[in-house]
């Protein structure tokens, strides 16, 4: 089993990496293999809605967003970190996600359908709670079971050293680690035993307003 960690902060191995960093280190004491994808600094663009995910399967902006999207089909869990902007994500990695699961969707893909996921937030003071409500809508939309720990899932601090030494925050990411591994091991054993996935229903799209 795999869990890939996606660090959305433009350093590349600053607070948002370090606090990875301790996830990794837990799954990989639990027998859960991991990487780390940095989205990295470039500008990122959002989604334009052309559509294009539709018939091509891919975004028509080639760049990190195709790159995750290409890989992720190989992992069983997703653990989403970013610093906080402004009592939200970053613009880098909201542009990410909106595109990448829109892709993913669009194109058919089903890299995501019932793998769990996490998101984590680093901060030096505030707007973790505001941002972690943000990214959780994400993976209620993509039929991703939501992986918590003991606290939400923040670490405070302005340099590497800091996150290191927020003992709780720390403490808080092995036990997200551990939830997260309990979860994949629970569901690989599942599917050994015979439990089926739920059967799907084809999509109905409403409209508050109709003619």
């Amino acid at each position: 089993m795999k869990v890939l960690l996606v660090n959305g902060s433009p350093h590349k191995e600053g607070c948002t990496y370090t606090a990875l960093q301790e996830v990794s280190r837990q799954l990989n004491k639990e027998g859960i293999e991991t990487e780390i994808f940095w989205i990295g600094k470039t500008p990122m663009s959002g989604c334009i809605a052309c559509k294009t995910c539709v018939e091509k399967h891919a975004c028509v902006f080639d760049d990190k967003v195709n790159e995750f999207l290409d890989i992720a089909g190989d992992f069983d869990g997703f653990v989403f970190g970013t610093p906080v902007h402004w009592a939200g994500a970053t613009g880098s990695m909201t542009s990410f996600l909106d595109r990448a699961f829109y892709a993913d969707f669009c194109g058919g893909r089903n890299n995501f359908y019932l793998k769990p996921a996490a998101a984590i937030m680093s901060a030096r003071r505030a707007g973790t709670t505001a941002t972690w409500d943000q990214m959780n809508k994400y993976f209620g939309l993509m039929e991703m079971p939501i992986v918590t720990s003991r606290y939400w899932n923040m670490v405070h601090g302005a340099t590497p050293e800091q996150v290191e030494k927020d003992e709780e925050g720390m403490q808080v990411m092995r036990i997200l680690a551990k939830n997260m591994a309990f979860f994949l091991k629970c569901k690989e054993a599942g599917l050994k035993a015979g439990v089926s996935y739920p059967e799907k229903e084809a999509i109905t799209f409403t409209n508050f307003i109709r003619e």
